[in-house]
């Protein structure tokens, strides 16, 4: 077993890029060796700033040699009439490189067994591994010097390397060699001899090749400095993730700040160390410190120079955010819903203005006079048209909550500014005051009815509006918090507030517009296309816990969106079910049943013991009971409905008799459906 080393230097790359060229790389790698019949054991990919590299462990120097039929021409262009082979069949021959005596006659046309022999791989290597890092896609990909190639940056030096033996690689104008390069501040020489030694020299040179380990030294050695303060880093995955792309040896430096920037809202100050600056903000006893550790690419003792540069940095973000803070609490929240009127919402759906006056309706419809809720959601998205929000979108909701009680506003109402956003991502945190939950439940399904109205529906994998995170979001809200909100309702009436006029039209235009518009967006595709989407949505969030034939068995009987709650005490229901008997009877039901009777049971019709037996049955199946004990009501009947069916038959030649032993069923029916669409289980 062999092993191979390729290693891509660059200048350096863009962060965002090298998480994808790791996927890509592995992906290519592994596809290029099973296509060509090469085993191996595994493909690791490793990544800095400054190079990509592939260690593929295991690998067979041959690829396996590869049977295969070829078909030639018809029987009587291969021969001739002596039975000869012509000059196509000998060509077909040659071609192939076999004998006369290989060839075998398969419906009139001559075949032939051929085996392929399996390549080195060391030549495989040769013609394979350019293409593959030359395939790799980004932003902002450019030709360099004067190659007709283009690449995210200009490639320094390429290492190819099989067990102790060089493979000669040439990509775009670099040739391949066994020297690879240090860290910027170490040894520049580093002689590679073997794919083994690779991580290890490296490391030698102050290269953490490997990026899971080079994660884990920011994390301990952040947490090693902040405990010398006896404080705690704070850092996001998106923040590892960049210091990790942006560092081949990461290093710590503590820096100290003015602490009377800490005046400012907690989220401003973290989110101009995080986000703007990565930098890790420290907290101490729970309360953040006017301390910050940045991670440098440095190796040296001479840090007064970086930390001072970084306080500037810091100083400089913090200084406009004091001024942008102060010149916005010169004025009451209330004041910037008058601002709000000139930004776009979405083309063809309001202002945030407008978006602002749904909410407070839609909110009404979910919980109807509470003057705490209404507030909230009056003043959710008046920070918009403040300068600070503006310089930092990001923290929109949170810089609310702040100038809310700034303005004098309740708790409840600023906590709700801030909440009706979460969560912020699949995994976030989910509201916890009723203002942020409802308010936030008003928002994502406004939201989501415009993108839809204006037919931008998410295909695919793309979801550039954000849509699947908003229903989530939703599906989450209301599941956690046992909330009876009748999504269907809220659907409807979310497009009905939507703006449908278009600017310009006559009156009577208006109205055609309105009318056409309010049919097709509550009767027609756009309703549906919601429902779906959202019921697929709950199906795959519910799918780690439930079967999937159970989920859209429950949602297939009712709508879902009518109670989440409800529809999730189903499937708990249902999952219990082990009763083969009772889905057999509920199945026999919906077979004979093409449609559902629209007459009422006539005792009187009936001529059977059984009919009569399963009607009483029938009726002590109490609605109103928990699904547990419904479940057991529909085992405790099933005795009868076996018997119904063992002494009757249905479809009897007297169509009064048949027409009111159908409508027994739907009857029946009607009890499964409580439940779920039995045929889906």
């Amino acid at each position: 077993m062999s092993k191979y080393l390729l290693e891509i230097g660059c200048e350096e790359l863009p962060y965002k890029f090298i998480p994808s060229a790791i996927n890509q790389l592995k992906t290519g790698f592994e596809n290029f060796l099973n296509s060509n019949k090469v085993a191996f054991d595994d493909v690791k990919v490793y990544a800095t700033p400054r190079r990509l590299a592939v260690i593929i462990s295991g690998l067979e120097k041959f690829g396996k040699d590869e049977e295969k039929i070829v078909k030639g021409p018809i029987k009587k262009v291969a021969y001739d009439e002596n039975g000869n082979l012509t000059k196509a069949g000998e060509g077909f021959c040659k071609k192939n490189g076999i004998e006369p005596d290989d060839l075998y006659l398969e419906n009139d046309y001559i075949h032939a067994k051929i085996v392929i022999k399996g390549k080195p791989i060391v030549e495989l290597l040769k013609d394979n591994v350019p293409s593959i890092v030359l395939k790799l896609q980004g932003s902002h990909f450019m030709r360099w010097s004067d190659n007709d190639e283009k690449f995210s940056r200009p490639i320094r030096w390429i290492v190819s390397i099989l067990d102790n033996e060089e493979v000669k690689i040439k990509i775009i104008d670099k040739e391949s060699s066994n020297v690879s390069r240090g860290h910027r501040f170490a040894q520049q020489e580093v002689y590679i001899n073997n794919p083994d030694d690779y991580i290890e020299l490296m490391r030698n040179c102050c290269v953490i090749v490997d990026q899971e380990e080079r994660r884990q030294r920011i994390i301990d050695r952040a947490k090693e400095e902040a405990q010398k303060l006896g404080a705690e880093p704070y850092y996001t995955d998106d923040l590892l993730e960049e210091v990790t792309f942006i560092t081949e040896y990461p290093v710590p430096a503590v820096c100290e700040f003015n602490p009377e920037y800490l005046r400012l809202p907690e989220e401003l100050v973290v989110t101009v160390m995080a986000v703007h600056q990565r930098y890790f903000a420290l907290y101490k006893d729970g309360k953040l410190i006017n301390k910050f550790i940045t991670m440098t690419n440095y190796l040296g003792d001479e840090f007064e120079n970086i930390k001072a540069g970084n306080v500037r940095v810091i100083k400089a973000r913090l200084d406009d955010a004091v001024f942008f803070f102060n010149e916005d609490t010169k004025r009451p929240l209330e004041s910037y819903l008058e601002d709000i009127k000139g930004i776009t919402f979405q083309k063809g759906m309001g202002t945030m203005f407008d978006k602002a006056q749904r909410l407070v309706k839609l909110s009404k419809l979910m919980i109807d006079d509470n003057k705490s809720v209404e507030r909230t959601a009056l003043l959710a998205k008046a920070d918009l048209a403040t300068k600070l929000v503006f310089e930092f979108t990001e923290l929109q909701g949170f810089i609310g909550a702040d100038y809310a009680k700034v303005s004098g506003e309740t708790n409840e109402v600023a906590e709700g500014i801030k909440e009706h956003y979460f969560p912020l991502n699949a995994d976030g945190e989910i509201a916890k005051t009723l203002e942020g939950q409802i308010v936030g439940i008003a928002d994502k399904i406004d939201n989501i009815c415009a993108v839809f109205a204006e037919g931008k529906k998410p295909t695919g994998s793309s979801d550039p509006l954000g849509v699947r995170r908003a229903a989530l979001g939703i599906i989450r809200t209301v599941l956690a918090n046992d909330l009876k909100i009748d999504l269907a309702l809220l659907v409807n009436e979310a497009l009905l507030l939507l703006p449908i006029a278009k600017k310009g039209e006559n009156f009577v235009d208006k109205l055609k517009s309105t009318a056409g518009s309010v049919v097709s967006r509550v009767s027609g595709m756009v309703t549906g296309e919601i429902y779906d989407f959202f019921i697929q949505r709950l199906i795959i969030f519910l799918s780690e816990k439930y079967p999937k034939n159970i989920l859209e068995a429950c949602a297939a009987s009712k709508n879902p969106l009518s109670d989440l709650t409800d529809y999730v005490k189903r499937v708990e229901a249902v999952s219990k079910l082990n009763s083969p008997e009772v889905l057999e009877s509920a199945n026999r039901v919906l077979r004979i049943l093409k449609e559902d009777s629209k007459r009422q049971v006539d005792k009187n019709l009936f001529v059977v013991p059984a009919e009569n037996m399963l009607l009483s049955q029938i009726k002590t199946v109490d609605e109103n009971a928990d699904y547990d004990t419904y479940l057991a009501q529909l085992k405790d009947i099933n005795p009868s409905v076996q018997k119904f069916f063992n002494d009757v038959l249905v479809m009897d030649k007297d169509e009064n008799v048949k027409e009111n032993r159908l409508a027994l069923l739907t009857l029946l029916k009607s009890k499964y459906n409580h439940l779920a669409d039995f045929s889906k289980l």
